[in-house]
């Protein structure tokens, strides 16, 4: 080995880095990363000969060239610079990689971007940075601190490596991942006495940094244009995570402007958006391709939007992706929040029949066999995804669905937060196991449970409703109120909201105000009908084909009785007998059954 030459150290490297490749396409993860390490270790080709035979001004001259060439997965960029830096780097960052596919992530940032505490990171925030905020705790919880070890080991821009889009994106997406990874390892147990939910990211505000010195540098140079979008998703990311949801949004704008393509920037958009004006008012900024269109039927699904227009866009989708699982959820789905719970559970049948691994929203499936009180069904489905993997969050919840149906509510809660150890971010553990907690009348762990879930996610209907059926409990009816509005606001066509927003107003002695709602509970499903509508008998409405439920008609009577509009009461009462006892006529009954 003593006449071990450059050219035998170049094809070694290329043949080791090329099985490094091969393995990783194998999900052989531990032998991936034990071959990069080898190719890492190496001498360079400079260690052969003098710098004149290696001119390191030659264009993509070097060993990393050639091999770059033959693994077309590395050539990701049409822009030229941006191609030969990943081809200097490919050795580098096949190392980073199969560090991060090993969840290593602190060694895979470190790969690109070595750790130097020392680093002297001004504590002054820059002139655009809303970045500070992630350093705060959610609700105020916490309070900024000076530049912490974890944030000085991340370099500003101009102390940066000169390093491709891709290197950089995964170092700084490792050091992210390593901060969320010691985040869980210090949090506490689920709702346990020290679990205030204050714990953050530590390498929140290092990464900011170290991206918002990235973007003016680029800006500065001219070269902004030449952005993949990668790095604005990363950005957008780090301002969710410090509640600076308007900067995030439009970084994620930036992002699929210059990427549509990335579905977790879409993701990550859709959940920002709470409510449909908000999700129209950006269509004008948005790209245009198929992925806009998923993008538009998710996001009205998220809001539970279930229109007509809707269903047609689905169908239209279909006709280009008629296997897609994802499409068939979201149809299973619509039908879910339309309370269409028979066809809902015959589409979700219909993906484990075709695919009975898939565990992707099935907690949902477990919801709709609970309201159907399908129990058989929901054991069979408990089965399954314990058979799959018992340590999903989705398996967790179906589990606890399923001792929830059985009223062992110790068990469900048990389930509930072996989800939430897997997975904190989980929302429907958190919703159901506050469900959980008012079966057992302990109403503290109820409101906590809800307060996250809300935190996670305010569209949550489910969360908001339960926070005022639980405060109702509690006789604290004005606080009930606010939370059964937003409940409301959230599903404006759900009689129950309704209901209980009209039943809340009672209590409070706002009899007017109980009168809408309980109008509005009874036309719930009708659009466009005004929630004061009068039903009295010289009304402009016709309501004489439509039913009109008389637990809801019965207390609109009474506040109207106690208001003194005797004349509207007894036009209620007449309604709720017309509905009780059916037609007077018996002949026009008989012409309306045949």
């Amino acid at each position: 080995m003593s006449n071990f030459t450059r050219e035998q150290a170049i094809g070694l490297r290329k043949n080791i880095l090329r099985a490094s490749v091969q393995c990783s396409e194998r999900c052989l993860y531990q032998s991936a990363k034990w071959l990069a390490e080898l190719a890492s270790s190496l001498p360079n080709p400079s260690d052969f000969g003098s710098p004149d035979d290696i001119d390191s001004d030659s264009p993509m001259k070097d060993v990393d060239q050639s091999l770059s060439e033959n693994l077309s997965i590395f050539s990701s960029s049409d822009d030229a610079e941006e191609k030969r830096l990943e081809a200097q780097e490919i050795g580098k960052y096949l190392l980073a990689k199969s560090y991060f596919d090993c969840r290593e992530y602190d060694r895979c940032s470190a790969v690109f971007l070595p750790t130097n505490p020392t680093v002297n990171v001004s504590s002054s925030p820059t002139p655009q940075t809303p970045i500070q905020t992630p350093t705060k705790a959610s609700k105020g919880k916490g309070k900024a601190t000076a530049d912490t070890p974890e944030e000085k080991s991340t370099p500003r821009g101009h102390e940066l490596p000169q390093l491709s889009q891709k290197s950089l994106f995964l170092a700084l997406y490792a050091k992210y991942m390593a901060g969320e990874k010691r985040k869980d390892e210090d949090a506490e147990m689920i709702l346990g006495p020290m679990d205030s939910g204050a714990i953050v990211n530590k390498e929140l505000v290092g990464i900011g940094r170290t991206l918002e010195a990235w973007f003016e540098e680029r800006t500065a140079q001219g070269e902004a244009n030449r952005n993949q979008g990668w790095l604005e998703y990363l950005y957008g990311v780090v301002l969710v995570k410090g509640h600076s949801d308007n900067d995030a949004k439009q970084y994620f704008l930036k992002s699929l402007k210059l990427n549509p393509w990335n579905w977790s920037a879409w993701l990550e958009l859709r959940d920002l958006l709470n409510n449909v004006e908000a999700l129209r008012s950006i269509y004008p900024q948005l790209p245009h391709n198929v992925l806009t269109l998923l993008f538009n039927l998710d996001a009205n699904q998220s809001l539970y939007v279930t229109s007509p227009d809707i269903h047609q866009s689905l169908n239209e989708l279909t006709k280009v992706f008629p296997a897609s699982h994802f499409l068939k959820t979201q149809r299973a789905l619509l039908y879910y929040h339309s309370k269409d719970y028979d066809e809902s559970e015959s589409i979700f049948s219909s993906i484990i029949h075709s695919d009975p691994h898939r565990l992707d929203s099935l907690d949902h499936y477990s919801n709709v066999l609970y309201v159907m009180l399908n129990r058989p069904k929901l054991a069979f489905l408990a089965q399954l995804a314990t058979a799959t993997d018992k340590f999903r969050p989705e398996t967790c919840c179906i589990i606890g669905n399923y001792y929830s149906m059985k009223s062992e509510h110790e068990k469900a809660v048990m389930y509930f937060r072996r989800a939430l150890t897997l997975d904190r971010n989980f929302l429907s553990a958190w919703t159901l196991m506050g469900h959980e907690y008012v079966e057992m009348k302990n109403t503290h762990a109820a409101i906590e449970s809800y307060r996250r879930a809300v935190d996670i996610n305010r569209k949550d209907y489910r969360a908001w409703y339960g926070l005022g059926q639980t405060y109702e409990v509690l006789e604290m009816h004005h606080y009930a109120l606010f939370y059964f509005q937003r409940a409301a606001a959230l599903r404006p066509y759900d009689k129950q909201m309704w209901q209980a927003l009209g039943a809340c107003y009672e209590k409070i002695d706002q009899p007017i105000q109980s009168i809408k709602a309980y109008k509005r509970a009874l036309v719930a499903n009708l659009a466009y009908i005004e929630p004061a509508t009068s039903f009295s008998s010289g009304g402009s409405s016709d309501f004489t084909n439509v039913f009109l439920d008389p637990e809801l008609l019965f207390p609109i009577a009474v506040l109207h009785e106690r208001l003194g509009d005797l004349e509207e009461a007894a036009s209620c009462m007449e309604l709720v007998l017309a509905q009780e006892e059916g037609p007077a006529n018996p002949d026009l009954a008989d012409e309306e059954v045949g």
